[in-house]
């Protein structure tokens, strides 16, 4: 089988300053995981890899320069799942972790859950050896001056229209030369959210979801409209049922949408090693591989997928 690859860093309306950067980091993730999938490695460990590199970006939003909630703390998610086996691992509400998808993975092995949360999770990553973190190592003054911003909104709150603050989330799905696929997702959350807020992002078939059988997905967008339509699952159901990865995403996003009226994004890779995205946002950063094994990146604009 042919190794396939596709990452996000998010689809909103993401400001013009991080285009470059921003594109330069999905870029160098969408390169990592190659790199592994073309020497013979897991799926796993790609989407893995891709995923943690974009967590050490400050310019995205998830693990190093994640948003603040209201209580000017940071709160991290993440997944990642094994289509071989359906196993998965996820994280959510922890504080002090700068790679959660790599704690994610470490739950998916050697714990007998499947999901933990807070200070549960701080404290199985402590015990697994993992090195904690205070939150200054996460902090970027960029997220600092927008949580300033907001504190003087007393009637902010988060919501799934589009506006000028972006619900950043990273992802990658893989199919790997064997024939299994994987899925990884990780995200800081909603600007200003509540303390403990949980989006989609950590939960099965929201935020990812992979199945041998069906592919893989990842999303981003607005969580609450997201988790409404399982939207991960969605997207894998179509791709079951016969849909291109590429027809599959658009199809997930268009329940998105008439079902709740969010908005969001996804990419998705199908059992056949065809890979795809959609989105109803303004822009979506996006890497893939092509089938000469060359790497594109871009901020896709104008809310349109793409055959890839």
């Amino acid at each position: 089988m042919k190794p396939a690859l596709i990452v996000h860093g998010d689809a909103w309306e993401i400001e013009e300053e991080s285009h470059v950067e921003r594109v330069a980091g999905v870029r160098a993730a969408a390169e990592a995981g190659w790199a592994l999938l073309t020497a013979g490695g897991s799926a796993l460990d790609a989407v893995e890899r891709a995923v943690a590199l974009m967590e050490d970006n400050p310019v995205l939003n998830a693990g190093v320069g994640s948003a603040l909630n209201r209580e000017g703390e940071i709160e991290l998610d993440a997944i990642i799942m094994d289509g071989r086996t359906l196993a998965l691992g996820a994280v959510a509400a922890v504080r002090g972790i700068t790679n959660p998808v790599k704690l994610a993975r470490l739950i998916m092995e050697d714990a007998v859950h499947s999901l933990l949360v807070g200070e549960g999770a701080r404290r199985f990553a402590e015990l697994k050896g993992m090195r904690l973190c205070a939150q200054a190592e996460l902090t970027v003054s960029r997220e600092v001056e927008r949580f300033r911003r907001l504190q003087e909104r007393a009637s902010y709150h988060p919501t799934g229209q589009l506006s000028p603050d972006p619900m950043d989330t990273v992802g990658a799905v893989a199919l790997d030369s064997a024939g299994n696929v994987a899925a990884a997702t990780s995200t800081g959350g909603v600007h200003f959210k509540m303390p403990g807020r949980v989006g989609d992002s950590p939960l099965v078939g929201s935020g990812a979801y992979a199945d041998n059988l069906a592919g893989a997905a990842a999303t981003t967008g607005h969580g609450e409209s997201i988790m409404r339509v399982v939207l991960a699952k969605t997207a894998t159901d179509a791709a079951e049922r016969g849909m291109s990865a590429q027809e599959a995403a658009e199809y997930a996003i268009r329940v998105l949408h008439e079902r709740t009226g969010g908005f969001g994004g996804i990419i998705v890779v199908d059992p056949h090693g065809r890979v795809g995205y959609a989105y109803n946002t303004p822009q979506m950063a996006i890497a893939w591989v092509g089938e000469d094994g060359s790497i594109h990146a871009e901020i896709a604009q104008q809310a349109a997928g793409k055959d890839v």
